[in-house]
């Protein structure tokens, strides 16, 4: 039969471990969040970037562009 001290003892050493496992987890968690906070900003900054890229092409997809006829040909001609 198991004594009162030796379950005691057992029980103390899973509260222990259970208690190193959460704080383990904790840390994780907590870094992940810090990561994913990181991409989350990243990504903003990126769209940003990607709808400036959008509107600058659209200004110069809408400037006039002389057609190839108007242009005078180049003085080796």
């Amino acid at each position: 039969m198991n004594e009162p001290g030796v379950a005691r003892q057992r029980l103390e050493e899973r509260l222990i471990e259970l208690e190193s496992r959460t704080a383990f987890q904790e840390d994780t968690i907590n870094r992940l969040n810090d990561i994913v906070a990181t991409q989350q900003r990243q990504m903003d900054t990126l769209r940003q970037t990607v709808n400036l890229v959008i509107r600058q092409l659209r200004d110069n997809t809408a400037a006039p562009v002389a057609d190839a006829a108007d242009e005078t040909p180049p003085p080796h001609y």
